[in-house]
């Protein structure tokens, strides 16, 4: 009974959940009109092609697609790079100030975001940075929350594999991509879904530097679907589907090692 009425329960949850992406889906194969109709169509239609056609020539989507992964690739790459040898610093090396230094980066993730735009926005148009992929990407390459989940896995490798190391005459850079990085999949999996999701869904900050709709990320050229008179709902919510796609898909790929990295580093031995 019991069993039964968990299923019960979970299967709700799934329902819940999926609802939007299904009615999302409905709506990107139905004309605008239909999307908002009462009683709402529950059944996809056959509109997919137009809907197709008219975001195509309403916004620069495969343009703004390959903005987007160019930006979430090189972000999450640059970022698991910097942010790996971070927490592994802060794991395996003891020097004065340390906890004061991380204690830093713990509080640095209750800046608002909203706070740095501006001085941010000053430093790269005097650097002749604006309308630039590394103007959306530098700033947030050494993510806080990337440092501290890394660090938490970090401290799971024995010093004294480390120690063994060493005294073999490995280099400290050796270690780090030999021995620390090979053991830290799990993790660097799960900081990197967390890393792209991010990227992949920013909108603010590249809506601030970029200048010009050829540069426009995903989510800033979507934006503009939103008309002041006018909203294609149908266009909206293909537009979405295809926002979303990327997503799903780095999950499911890496979905195996998103728990252990998660929970890497929670139970001290």
């Amino acid at each position: 009974m019991k069993k039964s009425l968990l299923h019960f329960v979970l299967i709700i949850g799934v329902i819940v959940s999926l609802g939007p992406f299904y009615w999302m889906i409905v709506g990107a194969t139905n004309p605008s009109g239909d999307v908002l109709s009462f009683p709402p169509k529950i059944i996809p239609g056959n509109y997919f092609m137009e809907n197709l056609t008219n975001l195509s020539e309403s916004i620069p989507i495969m343009k703004a697609l390959i903005n987007s992964a160019i930006i979430a690739i090189v972000f999450v790459l640059a970022s698991l790079l910097v942010c790996s040898m971070a927490g592994y610093a802060f794991a395996k090396f003891k020097f004065k100030g340390s906890n004061l230094i991380f204690s830093s980066f713990l509080l640095a993730m209750m800046i608002p975001y909203q706070a740095t735009i501006i001085p941010l926005f000053q430093i790269f148009g005097a650097l002749e940075w604006l309308n630039t992929y590394h103007a959306v990407i530098l700033p947030q390459i050494c993510y806080p929350f990337a440092i501290f989940l890394i660090r938490q896995n970090m401290k799971g490798i024995p010093d004294s594999m480390i120690e063994a190391a060493r005294i073999d005459g490995a280099g400290e850079i050796s270690i780090f991509f030999k021995l620390a990085l090979p053991t830290m999949k799990p993790a660097l999996a799960a900081v990197g879904i967390f890393l792209f999701t991010h990227q992949w869904n920013n909108f603010m900050w590249p809506l601030i530097i970029m200048t010009s709709s050829d540069m426009y990320t995903l989510p800033v050229a979507l934006s503009t679907l939103a008309g002041l008179n006018s909203v294609d709902y149908g266009q909206l919510m293909l537009g979405t589907a295809i926002s979303v796609l990327p997503i799903m898909i780095v999950f499911l790929i890496l979905q195996k090692h998103f728990i252990s990295g998660i929970l890497g580093g929670s139970v001290k031995e």
